[in-house]
């Protein structure tokens, strides 16, 4: 590279980007392949889809699913019909069928000493789908003594109830 052609690049690099010198990465655009134009195309003859074949006809569609005739993976795959078979819910072990309760949420809505059972959560709107079992999970902190009555409670949460001075009551 000459002396100059480096001083213009520098140059090039140095001037301040704007909508006036917006353009796209060197070697990131190319022209399109003009198939099927001669020998000396180097895509001339067969337009690069070989001799014979399913793949050099007219028409011949190359699906994003195909597996060059192997069966394919959603064919492979077994049928999840309904949600009342329990083979239709591959995800199953690592469904939750508790509902979370916060220590933030504790703190927010319950006074100092507060009895907290299934009904009081009803009334301050946090589990409010009966028939679930409610969990109480330990995002953020609780400084009040409360008595806490659920189905389960995580470890951390039950650390943190009974420093402030509350106790955790498991219900069966």
């Amino acid at each position: 590279m000459s002396p100059a052609k480096a001083a213009d690049r520098a140059e090039e690099r140095e001037e301040r980007i704007g909508l006036h010198n917006l353009r796209p990465a060197p070697g990131s655009r190319k022209p399109r392949k003009r198939v099927g134009r001669g020998e000396g195309s180097g895509t001339g003859k067969t337009s690069g889809r070989g001799q014979k074949g399913y793949g050099s006809r007219s028409g011949a569609k190359d699906r994003a699913r195909f597996e060059g005739g192997q069966m394919p993976i959603h064919m492979r795959m077994r049928k999840l019909r309904g949600p009342h078979m329990k083979k239709s819910m591959p995800f199953e072990p690592f469904r939750t069928h508790t509902q979370p309760v916060n220590l933030l949420d504790l703190e927010a809505r319950f006074d100092a000493g507060a009895e907290v059972t299934l009904e009081a959560l009803n009334a301050k709107n946090l589990a409010t789908r009966r028939g679930i079992p409610v969990k109480v999970l330990a995002k953020g902190e609780v400084t009040k003594p409360l008595t806490v009555h659920a189905h389960a409670f995580s470890a951390a949460a039950r650390e943190r109830i009974e420093a402030a001075g509350g106790t955790c009551q498991i219900i069966e």
